[in-house]
């Protein structure tokens, strides 16, 4: 039998939106940016998160905290994303969130490595929907504070 692992174990039916501490590993700390409360439709839509995801990482690894930007991926339930970062305290994470998520939420422009050369599905992209949840995301985490990083 195998071990169960720890995001197993959070109750989904009680989680929110918002931003948790998912785990902490040494210096790198996993974020679970929770988007959609889970398993109540409608999910995000797979081009949404496609394009969030390359504007998020994008805006990121070009912060003033590129060197502690570890990973930034969706969830395979479409309710948020998963941030790994290094050697970053709490409310810088949480600030950086927001300005990303506002900044995505304000992109007007060509979305990176969306080539067939940078992308293995770079047709699946969608502007407009990442903007648009990005602009809902925000009234959420726009007062979020270290003591809310709990589950």
């Amino acid at each position: 039998m195998m071990d169960r692992i720890a995001s197993f174990s959070i109750d989904h039916n009680k989680l929110m939106p918002g931003i948790y501490v998912s785990r902490i590993d040494d210096d790198i700390v996993t974020y679970d940016i929770r988007m959609r409360k889970p398993n109540v439709p409608p999910f995000l839509t797979n081009a949404a998160i496609h394009t969030i995801e390359h504007l998020f990482a994008t805006f990121a690894r070009n912060s003033g905290f590129k060197d502690n930007i570890i990973y930034f991926g969706p969830m395979g339930c479409r309710t948020g994303f998963y941030f790994l970062v290094r050697n970053m305290n709490h409310a810088d994470a949480i600030q950086l969130i927001i300005d990303i998520f506002a900044s995505i939420a304000d992109f007007n422009g060509v979305v990176p490595g969306t080539t067939a050369a940078e992308c293995g599905n770079y047709l699946e992209h969608d502007l407009d929907g990442a903007r648009e949840e990005a602009k809902k995301f925000l009234p959420v985490i726009s007062s979020w504070n270290e003591e809310r990083l709990k589950y």
